[in-house]
């Protein structure tokens, strides 16, 4: 284990969306949560003060890249035993910007890369749905986010938090609430309680192709949840020159349902209808 403890002395800024863990215990249980990462290829994003990033490194990760937009941590990060070894890779930018394959593919990493990290509250989401449509990962993902968010995430047809997040994961993850934490476990405390997405991918043969696609409509028939499909899906159905109540019924689907209830494999259908009549 390293001489290099987490640092504690710089402030979380709250413009960056920082809220920090030190309890060594959470942070082990973060750095496991989505499986062993010992000989791995892990990415981190946010790593700020460097606990999970030390919780990560001391399970045996082979390579970790650390992904931070605060040059006081990144320069702190630099400075590891790991970092100067090779081991620990601190690349100082916003993850946002970030070329993931090209970065990876020129450091050589041993793919398929993992992803465990305490997200940055204000980018989490973004980030998420950005890795799903990209289509580039193919390795297990541990997030921390606001719990409300997580659940998001997980949730399955019917259930309150089921809408366009939760369709995109389904799409191509296997999503489930690792655990949860309340605002005291942080530095400083959040107004909610957070949570940890453990995402593993679907078999390849098991993935939906197609995600932007899926998006869309996902988008759309979420958007007027309360409608029936035919009156979400009416104006999105006018760009691909087809009647609501053809498109649906064409899918093999009630028009009449909504949203909130439709599995994942009806909202592929509706989505390769979608794509196929050239709006993708």
């Amino acid at each position: 284990m390293s001489n290099n403890p987490p640092l504690t002395n710089a402030p979380p800024r709250k413009a960056l969306g920082q809220h920090f863990l030190f309890d060594p215990d959470i942070l082990r249980r973060t750095a496991l949560a989505a499986g062993s990462v010992k000989g791995r290829t892990v990415i981190e994003v946010g790593p700020g003060p460097g606990g999970l990033t030390r919780a990560i490194l001391d399970e045996g990760a082979a390579h970790l890249f650390c992904i931070e937009a605060d040059q006081r941590f990144a320069d702190a990060l630099l400075n590891w035993p790991e970092a100067k070894d090779g081991r620990l890779t601190v690349i100082k930018q916003d993850a946002r910007k970030t070329d993931w394959q090209e970065m990876l593919t020129e450091a050589g990493a041993d793919l398929p890369a993992m992803i465990v990290a305490n997200l940055p509250y204000n980018v989490g989401t973004p980030l998420l749905v950005n890795w799903l449509k990209a289509g580039v990962w193919r390795g297990p993902m541990a997030l921390m986010f606001q719990k409300e968010v997580a659940e998001r995430i997980c949730a399955q047809p019917g259930e309150k938090h089921y809408g366009r997040l939760a369709v995109l994961t389904a799409s191509v993850c296997d999503a489930h609430i690792g655990f949860t934490l309340p605002p005291g476990a942080f530095n400083p405390p959040p107004r909610v309680d957070s949570a940890v997405a453990v995402l593993q991918p679907l078999p390849e043969s098991q993935k939906f192709n197609n995600v932007g696609a899926l998006e869309t409509v996902a988008a759309a028939a979420f958007g007027q949840r309360r409608k029936m499909l035919r009156a979400a899906l009416k104006s999105l159905a006018k760009t691909i020159h087809v009647e609501a109540t053809k498109w649906i019924e064409d899918c093999n689907i009630n028009p009449t349902l909504r949203a909130e209830t439709l599995t994942q494999q009806q909202f592929r259908r509706l989505a390769t209808y979608y794509a196929k009549s050239g709006a993708e």
